[in-house]
């Protein structure tokens, strides 16, 4: 038994009770990440960027504040600033280590260890800012850094014992205790006025050395990780005795969480009491509340029409917001947790007190228990909290509790709403039928849903049935069956491929293997039907129309941005930057006449081709009769649409459909596109490789490969052992092998028996490159620079490889930038080389838009896309 004073012990009333907490509880890390020093510090660079922005810009502006500074503080009597200076240098060093002697006496040494790290880091960091802004900063950001000081030469742009300082107060935690948080200030007010008194440092100077500090602290904080002070159940037992219980043992159940939902959900303790019965408790600390916050702020910005919660809540709000979600789903007649009893557990963390509910959650209910009756329980909760405009947000399997009696009950009630609109009251409904859907069907989670809400209702949450309206766990659960049901079509397809294999073995006459070869045909064709599988929200959206045929179903766009919208803005923001630094430099009329026309019409010619050479490589793939006219005006609408989307995924977007309306069936089209793709790459990395080498023996009388050859080769030779070494990985990458050749291996069976198609396919990826090589050489020859073919190639190949990977459409920004920086690499000028990407990217990107868009307009006219 614990000793008087130790942890455990109460004298109240004369009693002894002793904290019993149930070895089964996870013991809790000794440090932990906080995501709201990630924030910080984010914040803190942010801000920096910001203070040399405006150093760089407004330079007027910065002069004139200097002045004022001056001007001011030069009126401060010298008794006063020689006072304050001798003051500040003292105190700037007595401060933090009479707090370092507290917190040891205190052991807590760590804390110490972690400001010391983070005022070496930033004594750093002030070193490396001073050198550059000494030897590469502009000079409007040196000026406004640096000033001439009283003993000759300039000031120091970044205070190389202030930063640290600020480092070291703001790591050990000084601003989180009253008294020390005031001595913390009174140092650095009376440090930054004794150095501008002085003529020591200048404002911006002075801001930047703060903000360097103040950001290195935290990321220092974040990447060894703060002192846990999370309660634990010891803390949970003390907290309950001060509002009236007398806890005798604190079972932990379990986290609340999943790999897949933010994990601000609590953890939830069993407390058994000296009399009555047991209560459930959820303890929430900061640190809980403030994981998921970066997804939080991504749906506040991607989401219209939806409140959404405060991306990070005090722990206050928190347990005000639970509160009233409890006392108003239960006035609305719903079975919820009753809450009995709120506190705070110390500075870091609230506890909720809720009566005891035996019982296990739906997603752990075996499938043959979930009877109708059960299901329909559900929706008499949904329909009671709908009836007073209370949205759940949250309605998963583990947000509905099946008690002893068959009752479910509705728990995590934090994410709810109160007054909610229509749209958020469909997102419950549709939630709903998926989570149930997913574990009975959907023929029975919409049957029981018209029998409690009425078809209407079911009818108009159709709209809201999309991924993006769900929560996170059924997402991540839908993608699962979704990889689970590929799987299985790839199956099927290759059992069927080589059950026509074997049949054609068997075959030796020429028109029985004719007819055998149309027979494999309609057996690929009725084995690609035949796999084909629902997913789980077109099974229920037909479901509902069975019982509303007149029921909407267009989507409701929820979306205000999309992540690819948002990184293609970015990498256009970054393209824009880049050309007009590069246009600032050149002058069109000296560029029109010194252009050859004679190469720019060559130029023009061999662009011409690629289309040519384009509609050949597709069709080399594609066993089935497309007329080749078509096609190349497909490629040549190509040109048009990707400049709206990635130039790797609007060409094959495009070809696949311009497949289908010639007549080839969906899963051969997309087989038949998969194989071009597969092979143009092969294409382009041997191509890659072999003129690499020849590029590396033109300036060597050996026969050797030059050094990038072999550092790229072993660069990828490392990859391929990371990725192998790595099971995530491994499995990640061998599943995408998989499914790319699950449906281009059959399709490669029936062009390997025609010949002439796999040589006009091949030969149209050689033709294409040589086209493009062509061109861009033309374009060099226009403005007087030669290089070797080998070396255009080279530049070409990587320069395409750069632009088929970048977010931007038609890689704008990454093909011209990666073409100006080899093609100097390769020793061509600047003068000659700039304007020769510019007239390339004018020939292949800008110019063929019109004659894309009048292609595109006519085949669409024409059903042909």
């Amino acid at each position: 038994m614990p000793a008087p004073g130790e942890p455990g012990y109460d004298c109240a009333d004369g009693e002894a009770h002793i904290d019993r907490v149930s070895g089964d509880e996870p013991l809790l890390p000794a440090r932990v990440h906080r995501p709201a020093d990630l924030v910080r510090l984010f914040l803190g660079i942010v801000g920096i960027a910001l203070v040399l922005a405006l150093a760089a810009f407004a330079h007027g502006t910065t002069t004139g504040l200097e002045q004022d500074i001056k001007e001011s503080t030069g009126r401060a009597p010298q008794l006063l600033a020689s006072f304050a200076g001798l003051a500040a240098n003292i105190a700037i060093f007595i401060v933090p280590v009479a707090f370092a002697v507290e917190r040891l006496i205190k052991r807590d040494g760590l804390r110490i260890a972690d400001g010391v790290l983070a005022a070496v880091l930033a004594h750093g960091v002030s070193l490396a800012t001073d050198l550059w802004v000494a030897r590469s900063a502009p000079g409007s950001i040196r000026d406004a850094l640096t000033q001439q000081a009283p003993t000759g030469g300039l000031t120091d742009p970044v205070h190389g014992y202030l930063a640290p300082v600020i480092a070291y107060m703001t790591a050990v935690g000084m601003s989180h205790r009253p008294r020390w948080r005031v001595a913390m200030w009174a140092v650095l007010l009376l440090d930054a006025f004794a150095v501008l008194v002085n003529g020591y440092t200048t404002p911006f100077s002075i801001v930047t050395t703060v903000l360097i500090g103040w950001t290195v602290a935290y990321g220092t904080l974040y990447a060894v990780g703060s002192p846990n002070v999370r309660p634990t159940g010891r803390h949970l037992l003390t907290g309950l005795r001060r509002v009236g219980f007398k806890p005798v043992t604190a079972l932990r159940t379990e986290d609340g969480t999943d790999d897949t939902e933010p994990h601000d959900r609590g953890r939830r303790y069993i407390v058994t009491l000296e009399d009555g019965p047991p209560l459930d408790v959820t303890v929430v600390d900061r640190e809980q509340q403030a994981q998921g916050f970066f997804y939080r702020v991504w749906q506040r910005l991607a989401l219209r029409g939806i409140t959404q919660r405060r991306s990070l809540q005090s722990l206050r709000q928190a347990l005000e917001q639970e509160a009233l979600l409890a006392y108003a789903a239960i006035a609305a007649g719903a079975n919820a947790p009753k809450l009995i009893a709120t506190s705070e557990l110390g500075p870091d963390a609230v506890m909720l007190v809720y009566e005891h509910i035996g019982g296990r959650p739906l997603g752990q209910v075996p499938t043959e228990e979930i009877t109708d009756e059960l299901m329909a329980g559900a929706w008499r909760q949904v329909h009671a909290l709908q009836s007073r405009r209370i949205a759940h947000r949250r309605l998963d399997g583990d947000a509905l509790l099946v008690d002893r009696s068959g009752n479910v009950v509705l728990t995590d009630l934090r994410g709810g709403e109160i007054a909610a609109g229509d749209l958020v009251l469909r997102m419950d409904v549709a939630q709903l039928l998926v989570t149930l859907g997913l574990r009975v069907g959907a023929e029975r989670a919409v049957a029981t849903g018209v029998a409690v809400l009425g078809p209407d209702a079911i009818a108009d949450s159709l709209p809201l049935l999309q991924p993006i309206a769900l929560t996170r766990t059924s997402r991540a659960t839908l993608r699962q069956l979704a990889r689970e049901r590929a799987q299985r079509e790839r199956e099927k397809v290759l059992e069927a491929a080589a059950a026509v294999k074997e049949a054609k073995e068997s075959v030796s006459d020429r028109k029985a293997l004719k007819a055998e070869r149309q027979a494999e045909k309609r057996a690929m064709d009725e084995a690609l039907e035949e796999a084909r599988e629902e997913d789980l929200l077109a099974q229920i959206r037909r479901q509902v129309l069975l019982i509303r045929p007149q029921a909407p179903i267009e989507p409701v766009r929820l979306e205000r941005i999309k992540p690819r919208t948002l990184i293609s803005f970015v990498a256009g923001a970054f393209a824009a930057y880049f050309l007009l630094s590069q246009l600032t430099h050149v002058q069109f009329g000296d560029l029109v006449e010194k252009a050859d026309w004679w190469w720019v019409a060559v130029a023009v010619a061999f662009q011409a081709l690629t289309y040519v050479a384009a509609a050949m490589s597709l069709l080399g793939f594609v066993p089935e009769k497309v007329g080749f006219g078509r096609t190349v005006l497909a490629q040549v609408a190509g040109s048009f649409v990707k400049l709206v989307a990635p130039a790797a995924v609007g060409g094959v977007a495009l070809n696949t459909r311009f497949l289908q309306r010639s007549g080839v069936r969906p899963g051969l089209a997309v087989a038949s596109v998969g194989a071009s793709q597969l092979f143009g790459l092969a294409c382009h990395i041997l191509l890659l490789l072999s003129f690499g080498y020849v590029t590396g023996t033109e300036r060597s009388s050996s026969l050797g490969p030059s050094r990038t050859v072999i550092g790229g080769l072993l660069t990828a030779a490392v990859l391929v052992l990371v990725v192998a070494a790595i099971p995530v990985l491994r499995k990640f990458v061998s599943t995408r092998v998989r499914s790319l050749f699950a449906g281009v291996v059959p399709r490669m069976l029936d062009v390997m028996q025609r010949p002439q198609k796999l040589v006009s396919g091949i030969g149209g990826m050689l033709l294409l490159t040589a086209a493009n090589v062509m061109c861009l050489d033309a374009a060099i020859r226009a403005f007087g620079g030669e290089l070797s073919y080998a070396s255009i190639a080279v530049v070409f190949l990587t320069a395409n490889a750069l632009g088929s990977a970048a977010p931007t459409p038609g890689g704008v920004g990454a093909v011209e930038l990666a073409l100006t920086a080899a093609l100097t690499v390769a020793g061509l000028p600047a003068e000659q080389g700039t304007p020769a990407v510019l007239l390339f990217r004018l020939m292949t990107l800008w110019l063929p838009v019109l004659p894309g868009w009048l292609s595109f307009t006519h085949l669409t006219r024409k059903g042909a896309i």
